[in-house]
């Protein structure tokens, strides 16, 4: 039971009636006031009890797992979900058979789902939160490869003396690149192009 409607004499005790069948804190619901109500003449005569809805506040675990398993069923796929949140972040472990379909291509997919997670969250108001997805540790291997190439780059451009431009990736895969060079003083990074087919170029300090 998410929401529930209640009739009091005054608008407090029926909210407070309703916060007793959710079993919740005033802080954790929405409330709407349907009538105000009425004391009514002589006697109380003719008197109008209150009547109030309340609604428990989504949570941001709630949205995001409604979420993602309504759209990966739309996928035809069955999968469970780890989630974990630390402090103003939550991070999604999808767990199941057939992660590669969910990952795509240099992960496009997942980080077009998770993109499209974090906009929903946005719609219900927890901008301040952002989500992580992830499947058999893809991000953790995918950061390796990408610092690993990064470096093998910059001894490239360092023994030729030209810049090299990486393929197309996500901000966060060019963030990585970015960080990983950041204090090589012999070579320098930045990105060109427009999204989606924006890249890394490393160059030499002088290029």
């Amino acid at each position: 039971m998410d929401t529930v409607e209640r009739s009091a004499k005054t608008k407090d005790l029926a909210i407070a009636e309703a916060l007793s069948i959710l079993g919740v804190a005033e802080a954790g619901v929405n409330i709407v006031v349907l009538d105000e109500g009425s004391k009514g003449g002589l006697f109380g005569i003719g008197a109008k009890p209150a009547r109030v809805r309340v609604s428990l506040k989504p949570d941001p675990e709630g949205i995001i797992k409604n979420f993602l398993r309504e759209v990966i069923l739309s996928m035809g796929l069955s999968v469970n979900l780890e989630v974990n949140r630390k402090d103003k972040r939550v991070y999604v472990n999808l767990v199941g058979d057939n992660m590669g379909i969910l990952i795509g291509k240099r992960g496009q997919t997942l980080d077009s789902l998770q993109y499209l997670t974090n906009l929903v969250l946005n719609g219900y108001g927890f901008s301040e939160v952002s989500v992580v997805l992830d499947t058999g540790n893809y991000r953790k291997r995918r950061k390796d490869t990408l610092e690993s190439l990064a470096r093998n780059i910059a001894r490239k451009v360092r023994t030729k003396g030209y810049s090299v431009k990486l393929e197309p990736m996500s901000r966060f895969e060019r963030h990585i690149i970015h960080t990983t060079l950041q204090n090589d003083k012999s070579v320098r990074t930045y990105s060109e192009g427009n999204e989606p087919h924006r890249y890394v170029v490393v160059g030499t300090q002088k290029s």
